[in-house]
């Protein structure tokens, strides 16, 4: 059964230091936030952005000091990590705190996965590359001994020793309807991000046409969302912070292939206020950002991760719990 009804917390690892995050985790959760995102990544975006630590030491951390359900917004297996230590890790997690862990997965940037120095492929094969390791990590999940020779991934009789009463679910992010369609079919829910309500509605109808597919009830499969927003006391410092904090938000091309924060830092001179437009919600009021996530509740999300941009963090998660999270409508069970 999907749990419904769930505002998240986006935990950015590339803006803060993983203490700080994590006591904002323990704030988000005072506040009504339940679940939290943590972001997957070896370097940030720009370097201004200042931080990158990695989120699976510090996940295990926030398993202790909270109660939310959390999971990676989100790991690209094949580079940076063969599948097989993907797998441990989530397979290990979950064991820890039944129920808590979700999986997501991505196909990568080559901003954090150039760095083992192998060819960075097209878009194509990365989606490949993907599904290859999505299918390794299910049979590690079954406890079996497995042996798995693809076109990409290569794994030599392996097997998880510590297992879950039930593996994670596996979730993964697209922008694409094939891998909305692949998604629906092979995974247990979908990740997405903000985007036009007619491109969103397209995914959709795409994932629920693959999880017919494979006889399941798409209605039962969790469909999140992370929207980045940028909200602080006044609207010129609002719309400034985003420009400042997170210069990538405002950068309207395809980031996939650029490998260095420092050629985001000298193309995040080019970014003004107007290149936010329809991309990050900045806005000093709250009423905005409460219609702003009821439109995506609305779309049929019912996991909502918000992301503010400026370092102004737990003021932001305490004014969310006070005058958004209370007064959004959910669908009715």
């Amino acid at each position: 059964m999907k749990t419904t009804g769930t505002v998240g917390y986006a935990a950015m690892f590339e803006q803060f230091h993983p203490t700080d995050l994590l006591q904002w985790c323990r704030v988000a959760e005072e506040s009504g936030f339940g679940s939290v995102m943590a972001s997957d990544h070896f370097h940030p975006w720009t370097p201004d952005q200042g931080q990158s630590a990695f989120v699976w030491s510090w996940m295990g951390a926030l398993g202790e000091a909270t109660n939310l359900r959390f999971g990676t917004g989100v790991t690209p297996p094949g580079f940076r990590y063969h599948p097989a230590i993907i797998a441990q890790a989530a397979a290990t997690l979950e064991a820890m705190y039944p129920g808590r862990f979700w999986l997501g997965l991505g196909a990568g940037e080559a901003l954090n996965e150039h760095i083992v120095g192998e060819y960075w492929p097209e878009a194509p094969t990365r989606l490949r590359i993907l599904m290859e390791a999505i299918e390794v990590i299910q049979r590690l999940f079954s406890g079996k001994v497995v042996k798995y020779s693809g076109d990409y991934i290569k794994l030599e009789s392996a097997r998880l020793y510590t297992m879950p009463e039930t593996p994670p679910p596996i979730y993964v992010a697209t922008a694409g309807p094939i891998q909305s369609r692949r998604t629906g079919e092979f995974c247990d829910g979908i990740i997405t991000v903000g985007a036009a309500d007619e491109k969103i509605r397209g995914l959709m109808e795409k994932f629920e046409e693959g999880a017919r597919r494979a006889d399941k009830d798409p209605s039962e499969m969790p469909r999140m969302i992370q929207l980045h927003v940028s909200w602080a006391e006044d609207q010129e410092e609002a719309e400034q912070q985003a420009v400042r904090e997170w210069p990538n938000g405002g950068m309207p091309f395809p980031k996939a292939d650029i490998r260095n924060p420092e050629d985001f830092a000298a193309m995040a001179n080019q970014v003004s206020v107007e290149n936010f437009k329809n991309r990050v919600l900045m806005s000093a009021d709250l009423d905005e950002h409460l219609d702003h996530i009821q439109h995506y509740v609305d779309l049929g999300f019912d996991e909502v991760y918000v992301h503010n941009v400026g370092r102004n963090q737990e003021e932001f998660i305490r004014a969310y719990g006070e005058r958004v999270i209370p007064k959004l409508r959910w669908p009715e069970e």
